[in-house]
């Protein structure tokens, strides 16, 4: 046994006789166990996304060159057919041209595997923009028929959400450099078929192979949205720690994360909005903006991480902002329902009036006339704010527990059990490193 495992098993071991010995606070009144070491990333981290480029092989070899993409493979969607092989896409395409039947041809397309906390969806989608022609009729380049058609198949309704709008803004470059209207279908996945091997990375296998990509030569961006805005000053914000909110007229999705995230805002990160498309004064973008609202957090001037749309979810933004703001012990609490060593937490001392709050949004949790000392080594409260948790089924390490999330977060805290004092009787064991204390002001 390698020494990490080693720590790893003697932790455990460690933690559950800590719990075990506690009486009435038993193997149930700690949070979850730890989960040793950082997890590796698998299919659950990640999303797939599909597009059609024409021939698959150029478009598979463009694709995989972006950076943040985790794996590529090449296929057929969006037909009639369940089951479908390269050869029955041909047949298929050979008699709908003639006329002998009317079934919907597969495309061939690519599907992209990628991590969402790795890779700005909207890079990849500038990437499928910019490496074919979205405006060419039945086909691709010198590739003629449906299915080589232009196409996005999308998978989540953020997908979606972010196909239609970054289409919106590559029409309107397109049409500033004079091509005609985008063709590209955006649908659902629908009957998707894994292509056969000899298809799989063909550019890799054959270097001198067909490509037959090209596109436009027109750059996709929002370079010339915003322009008559004045750019923000960087010597009036915060430079070391600074949220920037990028918006742009007639853009219904800023405007619901300005309702449902912005209004309440109570992080302790400043924000400002802009319309200006620019970094601030004496600041640096990492790239180029592929779309709005984008959400650019810049630390010392420069930009660290990007939350590119919104389509409602704002859990998926906190935990973006987390993922930059906690610690990566807090982050493997907060996400992977970990726990701290009873004992080694802040806030079991801490007896001034106050207030207990989400780190990353910001949120009330508890107040500090709601804390007891329960002994069991993790800070403990009796009752929390109105609406500020969120309770799930925990049935791992072979109990049955009630969870306990931040209702705007929905990062994870503790468990809740029956075991606590008058007037509510619960006791919500709490991990104190996800904890933010806010005392309340000293009267003069």
């Amino acid at each position: 046994m390698k020494f990490a495992q080693v720590t790893a098993f003697l932790f455990a071991l460690v933690v559950t006789g800590l719990l075990a010995i506690c009486g009435w606070r038993s193997v149930q009144a700690g949070p979850a166990l730890p989960v040793a070491g950082t997890k590796p990333v698998t299919a659950a981290n990640l999303q797939d996304i599909y597009f059609g480029m024409g021939c698959f092989w150029g478009a598979e070899k463009r694709l995989s060159a972006v950076p943040g993409v985790a794996e590529v493979e090449v296929g057929y969607a969006g037909g009639d057919t369940p089951k479908v092989n390269y050869e029955g896409v041909l047949r298929t395409e050979q008699d709908i041209r003639n006329g002998t039947s009317h079934a919907k041809n597969h495309a061939e397309i690519v599907r992209v595997r990628y991590d969402p906390k790795k890779l700005d969806l909207a890079t990849l989608f500038a990437a499928f923009w910019e490496n074919h022609d979205p405006t060419q009729v039945g086909g691709q380049g010198n590739d003629i028929g449906s299915n080589y058609r232009s196409a996005i198949y999308y998978t989540t309704p953020g997908q979606k959400t972010l196909a239609e709008q970054t289409r919106d803004i590559y029409q309107q470059d397109l049409t500033r450099e004079g091509y005609g209207r985008i063709t590209t279908e955006i649908l659902p996945l629908r009957n998707y078929n894994r292509a056969e091997e000899s298809h799989q990375d063909y550019l890799v296998k054959n270097p001198d192979g067909y490509c037959g990509h090209g596109g436009t030569g027109v750059k996709y961006g929002l370079a010339a949205t915003g322009s008559q805005y004045p750019q923000l000053d960087g010597a009036s914000l915060n430079r070391a720690r600074q949220l920037v909110v990028y918006e742009a007229e007639d853009c219904p999705f800023c405007a619901r994360f300005s309702a449902e995230v912005l209004k309440t805002w109570k992080s302790d990160v400043p924000y400002v909005q802009t319309k200006s498309q620019q970094a601030p004064k004496g600041w640096t973008l990492a790239k180029r903006l592929f779309a709005t609202p984008t959400i650019v957090l810049f630390k010392d001037g420069k930009e660290v991480s990007r939350y590119t749309g919104y389509t409602g979810e704002s859990q998926k933004f906190w935990q973006w902002l987390g993922f930059n703001l906690l610690t990566p012990e807090q982050q493997q609490i907060a996400f992977d329902r970990g726990t701290e060593m009873p004992g080694t937490g802040p806030y079991l001392e801490e007896h001034r009036p106050g207030t207990y709050v989400d780190p990353v949004s910001g949120v009330a949790l508890f107040r500090s006339d709601a804390k007891f000392d329960s002994g069991c080594g993790w800070p403990s409260f009796f009752d929390p704010q109105p609406g500020a948790l969120v309770f799930e089924e925990d049935d791992s390490h072979g109990m049955h527990r009630t969870e306990v999330r931040s209702a705007s977060s929905g990062i994870h805290l503790g468990h809740v059990f029956d075991d606590g004092p008058p007037p509510t009787g619960k006791r919500y064991c709490i991990n104190g490193k996800v904890l933010k204390f806010v005392p309340d002001p000293v009267k003069g």
